[in-house]
């Protein structure tokens, strides 16, 4: 019990600090996607956290308005992209994704937002990262499991490779961190987040 009370204190203490030291960056960040096309900056999409609830995940928007109409398309026209997302739910090169949002992806800054979520408590600092409903399937019996727990801004996904892992070896990692999660294990993954995000491990 003190651990879970732990853990939350952690939360609402690193993501309050962050958010109040990291606002002139926000602010410049939101300003420049927007200047990009003159559209929203972030982006509310709906996830699903622990016990199957659904959340609005905040990101700062990475991808063109009409992404999803756009990815249909270049699925259907290419066999191998759509074997890709198939197999990984990701695509090496994904026309939706902006020059500038490629930049935020690939440093990690489009996930910035998320620091609200976690003060909302929607999310935790680390944790598996948050589905989409379409996911729940490649989960399987471990879904419940890996889902017993809050999703993560970061989590052992992340410091392990990242989309150079299958998503068999995400639900692995994701089933690994919900069984054998403990305050101690969370401090190491938050370490091992900074060079990963520096080196830009696993990024796309």
């Amino acid at each position: 019990m003190l651990e879970v009370l732990g853990k939350r204190g952690l939360d609402i203490s690193v993501a309050a600090i962050a958010l109040f030291l990291l606002l002139p960056l926000l602010l410049m960040l939101g300003l420049l996607v927007w200047a990009s096309d003159r559209k929203a900056p972030i982006f509310r999409h709906m996830r699903i956290g622990r016990d199957g609830r659904h959340f609005g995940c905040l990101k700062f928007r990475s991808m063109i308005t009409d992404g999803d109409a756009v990815l249909r398309a270049h699925l259907a026209a290419n066999p191998a992209a759509r074997h890709e997302w198939e197999a990984t739910h990701k695509l090496t090169h994904d026309p939706r994704i902006t020059k500038l949002g490629s930049i935020l992806r690939k440093t990690s800054l489009d996930e910035l937002p998320q620091l609200v979520n976690v003060l909302r408590g929607e999310m935790s600092l680390v944790g598996p990262r948050p589905i989409v409903s379409s996911e729940i399937e490649r989960y399987g019996a471990a879904f419940a499991t890996c889902f017993s727990v809050t999703p993560g801004v970061t989590g052992l996904w992340q410091v392990s490779g990242r989309s150079d892992c299958s998503y068999a070896e995400r639900v692995a990692l994701d089933l690994d961190y919900a069984t054998r999660w403990s305050f101690s294990r969370d401090m190491a993954i938050l370490l091992r987040t900074v060079p990963t995000v520096l080196t830009q491990r696993g990024s796309r």
